[in-house]
């Protein structure tokens, strides 16, 4: 059996070449390809990332260096612009480990949704997927908030902020196992504090700062496929930049008909429509997720249907919350809780009560928005939400069942709005 350890402490070389070129008809675009120098063994040594998405797969980090790109009326993002791709040696302010690609598409991933929020948030990342998205007043406030909305789920993760980090942040930050703390800015103290964490990559962005600048810009989006074959297609734009520009769910039918929400969205509901659309822009379809208070409180991703991504972002809702209480009170996880009860440390009547809790609050989701990144082609899914105490709804719209849903919401006194558009990402 091959040495996995090894195989993950095991920086590739590469066989990439150190300039790609892209021709779009008699445009090209020219990319760099990215490397910093490590010591390897006492030596210094050049290399890209550490492997792809697994070990033994060779990767490569190019920046788009040279050309401009302009199909139809879509300018694409020009040279200059580099976030992630322009990671050099003086943004890698610890390397810990080795980036590899998860690392950096994570930090991607991070970036999309936070170019899209407008207060300090952090949003914590494990395989491309948000564990916890938050705002809060700083840094330190916005990663606790994330942190406790899926405490299990953020061990390991990447943990990005819009804010700088200052000791406070970087304190609690340290308490946690991450791969991966993203900040436009360290303030005094906080590096030494994060730095006790060997095998963390601590990386300094200073346009994570300005993230909200890269909102409007589309970049080039590639799929390779088995065979060889590439599919292009332009990046997706949000085009929710204010509540305003959510539309009140009505349709019409066939006999002119119209059938439209009753309950006018309060000013508070629609803060947390904007939250959580902004958020659903960085989560694998399909997905369902519940946002509340400015911080997400069940992920649903990545399902083949819409009721049962609903009921996963619920059941998870329900066992983070446990979780939450379970650290709260006995310093650990509620399977952790578990496992002291059977040691005998721990009463039974101390885990029932937890659940009760949990049951009594439905998960945090009494009161919470659900958003959708596509339409429901059946009430079923929005049944679900509303069960569970949820008063506002955002979708895309567009369905055949858009009348029953509406119908359904009604029914309940929640509101619903349409994005007339959909988030899919895969």
């Amino acid at each position: 059996m091959p040495d996995l350890k090894k195989m993950y402490r095991t920086v590739l070389d590469d066989h990439f070449p150190p300039e790609m070129k892209i021709s779009f008809g008699d445009r090209t675009l020219v990319y760099k390809k990215r490397t910093w120098k490590i010591s390897d063994g006492g030596d210094t040594v050049e290399k890209g990332l550490r492997y792809g998405e697994n070990p033994g797969q060779e990767a490569a980090l190019y920046e788009l260096v040279g050309g401009e790109l302009t199909l139809g009326d879509c300018e694409f993002i020009r040279p200059g612009n580099g976030l992630v791709s322009a990671l050099d040696e003086e943004n890698l302010l610890q390397f810990g480990k080795h980036p590899g690609k998860i690392n950096l598409t994570d930090l991607d991933s991070a970036a999309n949704i936070l170019r899209y929020l407008s207060r300090p948030a952090c949003a914590i990342m494990k395989h491309n997927n948000p564990s916890g998205v938050a705002y809060g007043d700083n840094a330190a406030d916005a990663y606790t908030r994330a942190n406790a909305a899926d405490r299990l789920a953020a061990f390991g993760g990447a943990a990005v902020f819009n804010a700088p980090v200052d000791k406070t942040a970087a304190s609690a930050l340290a308490l946690n196992y991450l791969e991966l703390v993203a900040a436009p800015e360290y303030e005094t103290g906080a590096l030494e504090i994060l730095a006790a964490r060997k095998n963390l990559r601590i990386v300094k962005l200073p346009k994570l700062a300005a993230v909200r600048d890269y909102a409007p810009l589309r970049f080039v989006d590639f799929k390779s496929l088995i065979d060889g074959g590439i599919i292009v297609q332009q990046s997706p734009l949000n085009r929710i930049k204010t509540a305003a520009d959510f539309l009140p769910a009505s349709v019409t039918d066939k006999n002119g008909v119209t059938v439209k929400i009753e309950r006018t969205p309060t000013d508070a509901e629609r803060d947390e429509m904007l939250f959580g659309w902004a958020v659903e822009q960085g989560v694998t379809s399909n997905s369902v997720i519940f946002v509340k208070d400015g911080c997400t409180v069940g992920i649903g991703a990545g399902e083949q249907d819409r009721v049962g991504v609903a009921e996963i972002a619920i059941f998870k809702a329900y066992k983070k919350y446990a979780d939450e209480i379970a650290f709260r009170r006995y310093g650990c996880l509620f399977f952790e809780a578990e496992i002291r009860v059977k040691e005998g440390s721990l009463s039974q009547a101390a885990l029932d009560e937890i659940l009760a809790e949990a049951k009594k609050a439905r998960g945090g989701l009494i009161g919470s928005v659900a958003v959708s990144d596509a339409f429901f082609p059946k009430r079923d899914g929005v049944d679900a939400c509303l069960r569970e105490g949820v008063t506002a709804i955002v979708q895309p719209g567009g369905s055949l069942a858009d009348q029953e849903v509406i119908a359904v919401c009604n029914a309940a006194d929640a509101t619903m709005v349409f994005t007339g558009q959909r988030a899919f990402k895969h």
